[in-house]
């Protein structure tokens, strides 16, 4: 008998399957894949002289060069955003705390408007200090309500200056430190609490946090179109050496990257796909232009 589930997701070579070899304006670069590389002045040339025309750059590669030149470089290059990676990190152990990421969120959506962003990529956080190896405390369930307290402020102000937030549901392995949401089930769930309607608060679906869920393609389904504002693509090697930071290149590991861009495009999303790699001990050490040119090949044959 056919596991229900499974049998929800969508054929990967369907006729419907958009055609990523012949469409290379789909296909962006998030900043992260070559940060060891050079700077993000750097990155955006580089991407520009691959024909790659969309990027999602990082609030502290943006910091390094400043703002207003990132931002006039998207202009001069004629680069679009995928996102702005990143917001959220929305738990503290204390008043000062909370408001300290008030602050630094609303700094996000500001910096996401200048650089023409559709939306600004929200990882949530986990337990108060656990990312520095200090938890405060460890009750889960009170760090998923300052998430939603946090996201819900946020979002009062994101949409009053029209940015939209998309909560990037993280692999269960990260529940501690850096995000207490980690199913898209879970992701849902919120954006219907705080946003019925859907314009202003979805998803980033990002393929290495969500392939092992046994519900991925019933939760895209349920998002669909209006809810799905990025869709991140990278490989989960076996064996993985390090959670963090031993990301694979599209085609090197085990997740079915058409069978899940199959279900976000039949939930209704035709936006752009975005390569997002942490590989400290491979592509990071690889010249900057051979890594592009490799996301390139990956994302026409594999994505």
């Amino acid at each position: 008998m056919a596991d229900p589930i499974e049998s929800s997701a969508p054929k990967a070579r369907s006729s419907g399957l958009r055609d990523l070899a012949s469409q290379p304006q789909l296909l962006s670069i998030n900043t992260a894949t070559v940060r060891a590389q050079g700077n993000l002045e750097d990155i955006f040339n580089a991407c520009a002289e691959q024909g790659i025309s969309a990027v999602s750059p990082w609030r502290d590669q943006v910091k390094d060069i400043g703002l207003k030149r990132a931002s006039a470089l998207v202009a001069s290059l004629g680069l679009q955003l995928s996102g702005y990676c990143r917001g959220g990190m929305f738990t503290a152990a204390d008043a000062a705390g909370l408001e300290a990421a008030r602050d630094d969120n609303r700094r996000a959506v500001d910096e996401a408007c200048e650089m023409g962003a559709p939306c600004l990529v929200l990882v949530v956080g986990g337990l108060p200090g656990a990312l520095e190896a200090k938890p405060a405390h460890r009750d889960i369930a009170a760090a998923r309500l300052q998430v939603i307290e946090g996201i819900q402020d946020l979002l009062g102000y994101a949409s009053s200056v029209g940015m939209p937030l998309a909560i990037e549901p993280l692999h269960p392995m990260y529940a501690a430190d850096r995000a207490c949401i980690n199913t898209l089930e879970q992701a849902l769930d919120v954006c219907e609490l705080l946003d019925p309607s859907g314009q202003w608060l979805g998803v980033a679906v990002d393929a290495y946090h969500v392939w092992w869920d046994p519900k991925v393609h019933q939760q895209i389904a349920r998002a669909g179109a209006a809810r799905i504002k990025a869709f991140h693509v990278c490989d989960w090697l076996v064996p993985t050496t390090d959670l963090l930071l031993d990301r694979g290149m599209m085609g090197d590991g085990v997740i079915e990257l058409q069978a899940l861009r199959a279900s976000v495009e039949a939930a209704g999303y035709q936006g752009i796909v975005e390569v997002e790699i942490f590989s400290q001990n491979n592509w990071w050490k690889r010249p900057m232009q051979e890594v592009l040119h490799t996301c390139v090949e990956r994302f026409k044959a594999v994505v």
